[in-house]
């Protein structure tokens, strides 16, 4: 059974990207990662993504536009990473489930070492990004 998730590109006026870094003793410790969580029933995808990053970081986003979703297995079972570019409306985050949290402007983001599902994310960002 596939599991939706969301995923939060959170651009500032700088134009950099939020790059958060999983905390050890998880699932892909120490890797890179755009922050959300799993949609829960009922809930839409971009309410799923408020919420998480309300948990997460403890920030208001508005939702800029939606990016390709990407379906990616880690040996769990699959998933379907639904991403979303966001800017931050309210609040300063910091990080409550992850161990770094760092601003990159696009050049500096291939640098880590990110999560697989998000790499195609990144890469779509990357993009149609002026470099």
């Amino acid at each position: 059974m596939m599991i939706d998730v969301v995923a939060g590109l959170i651009i500032d006026n700088n134009g950099r990207l939020l790059a958060c870094r999983r905390p050890e003793g998880k699932h892909l410790s120490g890797k890179w990662e755009f922050p959300g969580g799993k949609i829960e029933p009922g809930e839409t995808s971009e309410a799923a993504l408020v919420r998480e990053l309300v948990e997460e970081l403890g920030i208001v986003i508005g939702i800029l536009e939606p990016l390709t979703p990407v379906i990616h297995d880690y040996g769990r079972g699959p998933i379907q990473l639904i991403p979303f570019l966001c800017s931050i409306t309210e609040g300063v985050p910091h990080p409550h489930e992850h161990s770094e949290l760092r601003w990159c402007r696009p050049s500096e983001l291939p640098e880590l070492e990110w999560a697989e599902a998000d790499l195609p994310i990144l890469d779509e960002f990357l993009a149609n990004r002026p470099a």
